[in-house]
C-alpha cells in the first residue's frame, strides 16, 4: 500500500511506530538517565559563575573575591535539594515531582501552582540552555555573534526531532555529548588546579583593575546569591521522571540524582575558583569559561576548542531535560483534567509528542522576544524553579507525618529544613529579579493557576451532561434529511443514495437565482432524482445560504422533536490546490450549523481523479 508523502516525511524524522508492548525497552539506564535528566543541572554550572561575577564585578577587582563565598553556599545549598529529592523518589516513584508532592499533601491550590511554576521552569530551561549554548559558539567563533537566533532556533528544532524518535533514542543521541562535557571540565580542573599549585598559572589579560571600584550592599550581594542559584536548576528533573528509569526506578533514579549533586557541586566551585585565581572578569563578547579554558590551554588551541564545543554540546542539549520532564508533567496534570487531554497521547514513537511541539514552540517564541540573549532571558528563570522546591519539600513534611513511617522524624527535619532554606532563597529571588523581569513570572504563575481550573471546570461540565447517572431513555425520533443542490450530477445522485439509506422523509432544497437555471434543474431532477420531492427556495437577492437557514429554521420550529439531517454532496478534487478553484459553501453551511441542537451535517465525497 503506497505511504502517504506527509507519513513518509513523518517516518524519515521520527522513525518508525513503536509497539506499546515495547514501552518497558524504552526507558532509561543509570548512564542514559544522567545525560537525558541530568544535563540542565550539570550545564548551568557552565554560566552559574559568570553571573555571580557580572554582579559582585561593580565592586571593582577586590570585589570578584565574593563570588567564592557565594559559590560555597549555593553548593551546599544544591546539595541539601538534592538530598531532600532523594527521599522525594522513594516516597513518590511514580514521578510528578513537586506537582504530585503538593497535591497529596497540601491540596489542589497548591499543586497546580507547583505545576505551573514548573512547566514555566522547563520553558525557560529549553530557551536559555540553548541561548547559552550558542553563546558558548559564538565566543569561539565571534562572526557568528550576529546569527544567534537563528542558530538558536536550529537547535531547538533538531531537539525536538530527537525527542519525538522517543526517549532511548534521545538518550542515545545526547549521552556522548553529556560524558564528553563533563570529561572536558573535569580534565580543565585537573590542569588549572595543578597550574595554579606549580605556580605556573598565567593569569587572564588584567581588565579588573580598570573596574570601578563602588561599595557593595547587602542588596547586590544578594543578588549576586540569586544569579548563582542558576547553578540549582534542573535538581527536580530526576524525581520528576522516576517512571521513565529502568526498574528498579527509585533505585536507579536517586543514584542518579546522587551522581548528579556530586558532579555539579564539583564542577561549579572548580570554576569559581579558577575564576578567581585566573582574575576573569566577564564580558559581553566571551563567556567566563571561554576564558578560563583559554588561559589554562595557553591559547585557542585545540584543547580550547574541545572544551567549547563540549560546552556548546551540552547546554544545547540541556534543553533535553525539559523535553523529557515537561511532556511527561503536562501529561499528569492532564489526566487530572487540569490541562487539554491531547498532552495524555502518546506519539508512534511512544513520546508526547504534543507535549514536546507545544514546548518547542512556546521556548521558540521566548528565543525570538528576546533576541537569543542568555542574560535577558535569566531572570525569569528561577522563580518558578524555587516555587516548585519550597511547595516539593513543605509536602514531604506533611507526608512524613501522615505516614510516620519509620524514621519519619528524621525525614522530616531534612525535608523541613530544605524547604525553610528553599522558601529564603525564594524570597531573596522574588526580591532581587522583579525589576529585572521576573515580574512577568509572578503573574504568569497565577495566571496559568486560573486556566487549569478554568479547563477542570470545562471537563467537570462535559462530564456531568454525559453522565448516565438517572438517564432514561430516549424516544426514537424522527429523521428528516435535507439535501442542499446546486445542479444535478454524479456527486448529487450519490449523496442522494446515501440520503435514501437514512431516511424515507428526503427533501432536495435548491435556491433559484436565475428562473433559466431553474428550468433546467427541475428538467434534470424530474429524470434522476428518484421521486424525491424538489422543494425550490427563492432568492431575490442571490444570496445561497441564507435561504437554506430560513428553510431549517422554519422545519425545526414545525418538526421541535424531529433530528434534521443535512446531507452535502462535495466532490474532492484530485490535487489540493484545485481546491482553490471551487467555492466552499459545503464548508461554510457547515460552520453555521455545527452550534444547533438535533441537527446533523454529513458530507458525502466524490472523489475526482486525476
Amino acid at each position: 500500500m503506497a505511504i502517504h508523502p506527509l507519513t513518509g516525511l513523518k517516518r524519515l524524522l521520527v522513525g518508525s511506530p513503536i509497539s506499546t508492548a515495547h514501552a518497558e525497552h524504552e526507558r532509561l539506564s543509570r548512564v542514559t538517565g544522567l545525560a537525558v535528566l541530568s544535563s540542565d543541572a550539570l550545564s548551568s554550572v557552565a554560566y552559574a559563575t559568570e553571573e555571580i561575577l557580572r554582579v559582585v564585578m561593580v565592586g571593582g577587582a577586590a570585589a570578584l573575591s565574593l563570588a567564592t563565598p557565594v559559590g560555597v553556599v549555593i553548593a551546599l545549598l544544591l546539595l541539601i535539594v538534592a538530598f531532600s529529592y532523594r527521599q522525594t523518589i522513594f516516597a513518590y516513584p511514580s514521578g510528578g515531582g513537586a506537582y504530585l508532592v503538593a497535591k497529596d499533601n497540601l491540596g489542589d491550590t497548591p499543586a497546580l501552582v507547583a505545576a505551573a511554576a514548573l512547566l514555566i521552569d522547563y520553558t525557560l530551561t529549553v530557551a536559555v540552555s540553548i541561548a547559552a549554548g550558542v553563546a558558548a559558539l559564538t565566543s569561539a567563533f565571534p562572526s557568528l555573534h550576529v546569527s544567534r537566533v537563528e542558530l538558536s532556533l536550529i537547535f531547538m528544532v533538531v531537539l525536538a526531532v530527537g525527542n519525538l524518535r522517543g526517549i532511548r533514542e534521545s538518550g542515545r543521541i545526547f549521552s556522548v555529548p553529556t560524558y564528553f562535557f563533563i570529561g572536558g571540565i573535569l580534565v580543565l580542573l585537573g590542569v588549572g588546579a595543578w597550574r595554579a599549585f606549580t605556580g605556573s598559572l598565567v593569569p587572564v589579560p588584567d581588565h579588573a583593575a580598570a573596574l570601578p571600584v563602588h561599595e557593595l550592599g547587602l542588596f547586590v550581594i544578594l543578588t549576586a546569591f540569586a544569579n548563582g542559584c542558576t547553578a540549582m536548576t534542573g535538581v527536580e528533573a530526576v524525581s520528576n521522571g522516576v517512571p521513565a528509569f529502568r526498574k528498579p526506578e527509585s533505585r536507579n533514579a536517586a543514584y542518579t540524582l546522587v551522581v548528579m549533586a556530586v558532579l555539579g557541586v564539583t564542577m561549579f566551585m572548580g570554576i569559581t575558583l579558577l575564576a578567581h585565581a585566573y582574575q576573569v572578569v566577564p564580558n559581553d563578547t566571551e563567556t567566563v569559561v571561554s576564558q578560563i579554558a583559554r588561559a589554562v590551554f595557553g591559547g585557542r588551541g585545540w584543547a580550547y576548542y574541545t572544551i567549547q564545543a563540549g560546552t556548546m554540546l551540552i547546554l544545547v542539549l540541556a534543553a533535553n531535560t525539559a523535553y523529557a520532564d515537561f511532556p511527561r508533567l503536562a501529561s499528569i496534570v492532564s489526566r487530572d483534567r487540569y490541562l487539554p487531554r491531547q498532552f495524555m497521547n502518546q506519539g508512534d514513537r511512544l513520546a508526547f509528542s504534543n507535549g514536546i511541539v507545544v514546548l518547542s514552540t512556546c521556548a521558540g517564541i521566548l528565543l525570538v522576544l528576546f533576541g537569543g540573549d542568555t542574560h535577558a532571558l535569566i531572570p525569569l528563570y528561577m522563580i518558578g524553579v524555587f516555587v516548585s522546591f519550597t511547595l516539593s519539600q513543605f509536602g514531604m513534611v506533611i507526608h512524613w507525618r501522615r505516614m510516620r513511617e519509620p524514621g519519619w522524624r528524621t525525614s522530616a527535619v531534612i525535608n523541613g529544613f530544605g524547604a525553610i532554606v528553599t522558601a529564603i532563597v525564594l524570597v531573596i529571588v522574588a526580591t532581587t529579579k522583579a525589576a529585572e523581569g521576573a515580574w512577568i513570572i509572578i503573574l504568569l504563575i497565577p495566571a496559568l493557576v486560573v486556566l487549569f481550573r478554568a479547563t477542570r471546570q470545562h471537563y467537570d461540565h462535559v462530564a456531568s451532561q454525559l453522565s448516565l447517572h438517572e438517564f432514561t431513555p430516549l424516544p426514537r425520533l424522527k429523521n428528516i434529511v435535507l439535501l442542499p443542490l446546486s445542479g444535478v450530477h454524479r456527486a448529487v445522485l450519490q449523496a442522494l443514495h446515501y440520503a435514501h439509506t437514512l431516511s424515507d422523509d428526503v427533501r432536495a432544497l435548491y435556491v433559484a437565482t436565475d428562473p433559466q437555471s431553474l428550468a433546467i434543474v427541475r428538467a434534470e431532477w424530474e429524470q434522476w432524482g428518484e421521486g424525491v420531492p424538489l422543494v425550490v427556495l427563492d432568492s431575490p437577492y442571490r444570496s445561497v445560504l441564507e435561504p437554506l437557514i430560513n428553510y431549517i429554521n422554519d422545519l425545526e420550529a414545525r418538526e421541535p422533536e424531529a433530528y434534521v439531517t443535512i446531507v452535502l454532496p462535495e466532490f474532492v478534487p484530485a490535487r489540493w490546490w484545485q481546491h482553490l478553484l471551487h467555492n466552499q459553501r459545503a464548508l461554510i453551511l457547515k460552520g453555521t450549523l455545527l452550534f444547533r441542537p438535533n441537527t446533523v451535517v454529513t458530507n458525502v465525497p466524490f472523489h475526482l481523479t486525476r
